[in-house]
């Protein structure tokens, strides 16, 4: 049962969002605000913090300049933060970079403002088993946690186990969600 009073805090991992859209609708288009306004439904957002890993700009000039130009649109819309980690680049272009600092400082932030009392319902969009425990803090803290993922082959069960509840990202949900 959710209510409107909830106040909502909403945790994206944009990696996971990027990579499952691509995987699931094989496209990547999405507008996040509205996504968000999908997921709070009728309830009362306090904040929404988005969490990527920047790209290099001189190892990745073209995709540097597309990502910064999305994340500057995530950066616009109202009562949202842009939370960026660093791809690391060992042996580039052989090897893929990878992502640093990212997942614990989503993790953090989740069970900080958990520990503050600053929401009510926290809802995490991400599929990392490297979550579980944090889920576990905040649900021990009092709050509720949900946990938005994207089809179930691909998606944890730690995860869904440790939710309250699972909001399922399908096609019915992104509906006018893309840009």
């Amino acid at each position: 049962m959710t209510y409107k009073y909830e106040r909502v805090m909403i945790f994206i991992d944009g990696s996971n969002v990027y990579h499952s859209l691509r995987a699931h609708f094989g496209k990547k288009n999405i507008d996040i605000g509205k996504f968000c306004q999908k997921l709070l439904g009728r309830r009362q957002l306090v904040r929404t913090y988005y969490y990527n890993a920047q790209v290099g700009q001189k190892e990745e000039p073209e995709r540097y300049k597309r990502q910064r130009n999305f994340l500057d649109s995530v950066a616009a819309i109202p009562y949202t933060e842009l939370r960026l980690g660093r791809l690391v680049y060992n042996n580039w272009p052989n090897t893929p970079p990878y992502e640093k600092g990212v997942d614990i400082q989503l993790a953090t932030d989740m069970i900080t403002h958990s520990f503050k009392g600053n929401y009510d319902v926290a809802i995490l969009v991400a599929g990392d088993n490297d979550f579980v425990g944090a889920l576990q803090a905040v649900k021990d803290n009092g709050k509720n946690v949900e946990v938005a993922l994207f089809g179930k082959e691909r998606t944890s069960m730690q995860l869904r186990n440790v939710a309250d509840k699972i909001i399922t990202v399908d096609g019915r949900l992104l509906r006018n969600c893309w840009k």
